[in-house]
């Protein structure tokens, strides 16, 4: 996994995941320029909506101040690559690719799952950890059960 959560490297260009995420976006760029014309506003539009949203999670994270903020932004790119993944497997259901096409990138994709989970659990095992909420309670207040003076039963 190399430095990628640690702070060795200055700047997200130069990390492989980074790297990888950009390299996938390119593919599916030149893959959707192919799809039908009616859905250049649909599904070609989420496929590169969620392919760009994937490295710019990933550097916006990388460039925050915290580990915990990158680990979020990381999840975060998780999940846009989840969200291409099925869109992919779309796309392919309705012949807008070709079963190699998608075989390919989806085993890309896999690849990159596995380098971004890895990624966010190491910085997730660097984060101290946290300390549990617990309500503050007041003490319950009692009642004075003596009888009032004067009063009889």
């Amino acid at each position: 996994m190399g430095n990628e959560g640690g702070d060795a490297i200055r700047d997200f260009q130069d990390l492989e995941v980074w790297q990888m995420a950009m390299d996938l976006s390119d593919r599916i760029y030149r893959l959707t320029w192919e799809f039908p014309r009616h859905e250049v506003y649909g599904l070609a539009s989420q496929l590169q909506r969620a392919s760009v949203s994937i490295p710019s999670n990933f550097a916006k994270g990388r460039m925050r101040g915290t580990r915990r903020d990158y680990a979020h932004f990381v999840s975060m790119a998780r999940g846009s690559l989840t969200e291409k993944r099925k869109q992919l497997i779309l796309a392919q259901r309705l012949d807008y690719t070709t079963t190699e096409q998608s075989d390919a990138l989806l085993n890309s994709s896999e690849h990159l799952a596995r380098r971004l989970n890895a990624l966010r659990r190491s910085l997730q095992s660097r984060l101290e950890p946290e300390q549990p909420i617990t309500p503050v309670r007041s003490k319950p207040k009692t009642q004075n059960l003596k009888p009032k003076e004067g009063f009889s039963r």
